[in-house]
């Protein structure tokens, strides 16, 4: 495959490294799939996650691995960016809290008067989570926030917030998967929501997704790149299905010790959501989120708009 570009490597950015959010996006690069699709890509740290994007905007990167209405961040009404292909399916965030506090499963009830951090993108999510569960959480006083420290550059949230609840700072943190592991593993904290596991009102599952982005501009300069990216995430679900270890080696190149001993857990309990399938349905439920949040105007943005559905035939192989 013959590649029109310039000898320069092009870059993915992801907004959170340490993580199995985007653990696709990173582990494709470590485990050399891009390189088999001929594509010098470089898979760099760049935070928090309006930074990612603009960066996209801005043409400093390539392509993004993201939340699935990241692009909203830079891109107004989707004007200018595309989805490629999804990573996982589901709105991917667990709500963690402290394991003194002895709270059920699912039982939300109890949130009331808690301390929650959450970095501002995630909160607005949890916050119309419990809106849509019939908590107002201004009115039940639940202060939903990031903990000090927590919003510096390459900053991982889910690192920081597992610690703050060791040191009984907050209550709780809405944030990634690896950042629950921790709390887990110390004892500290016991998941209370997995929206992907039946937790929560049920329509907040197609809140978001993690996804992969990219522009126009390089769908239409470099159409081959799109598709070996989108191979690559194939590739990389098929051999993490296949073998969840090699997480384990993937994470060793790219995590510290503690985290890197975690990944392959998680990534083997994220392997029935590896699918890289956008359906219309997924994105007029990701509209109607936004329309609430207030970054999108109207939820008639439609599905051509918004996906790269020329490439559809790649996705899972």
């Amino acid at each position: 495959r013959t590649f029109d570009r310039n000898s320069n490597p092009m870059r993915l950015a992801i907004p959170d490294l340490v993580s199995n959010s985007y653990f696709p996006a990173a582990a494709a690069g470590a485990l050399g799939f891009y390189a088999q699709e001929g594509l010098d890509l470089t898979v760099e740290l760049i935070s928090p996650i309006d930074a990612c994007v603009k960066a996209l905007r801005d043409g400093r990167v390539e392509f993004i691995g993201a939340s699935a209405h990241a692009p909203l961040l830079a891109f107004e009404q989707w004007r200018g960016a595309k989805l490629l292909c999804a990573q996982s399916q589901g709105m991917y965030w667990f709500l963690v809290m402290r394991s003194d506090l002895a709270i059920a499963r699912g039982d939300l009830e109890t949130l009331k008067g808690r301390r929650i951090a959450a970095v501002p993108f995630v909160a607005v999510a949890l916050e119309r989570l419990l809106i849509a569960a019939g908590i107002d959480p201004k009115r039940e006083g639940i202060t939903i926030g990031p903990p000090p420290g927590a919003l510096g550059p390459g900053v991982n949230f889910g690192v920081v917030a597992a610690a703050a609840l060791e040191r009984k700072e907050i209550d709780g943190f809405f944030a990634n998967g690896m950042g629950a592991a921790l709390a887990e593993a110390r004892g500290i904290g016991t998941i209370v929501l997995d929206v992907r596991r039946g937790d929560g009102p049920p329509e907040c599952f197609h809140y978001t997704m993690p996804a992969i982005a990219t522009t126009d501009a390089l769908i239409a300069r470099d159409p081959a790149a799109a598709e070996g990216v989108i191979r690559a995430i194939g590739k990389t679900h098929a051999a993490l299905k296949r073998d969840p270890s090699l997480a384990a080696e993937a994470g060793r190149k790219l995590f510290p010790s503690t985290e890197a001993a975690l990944i392959a857990r998680l990534v083997a309990r994220d392997a029935p959501y590896y699918d890289q399938r956008i359906s219309p349905q997924q994105i007029a439920a990701i509209n109607r989120f936004a329309c609430d949040l207030g970054w999108l105007q109207s939820t008639d943005i439609g599905y051509e708009q918004i996906v790269a559905q020329q490439f559809a035939g790649l996705w899972n192989g």
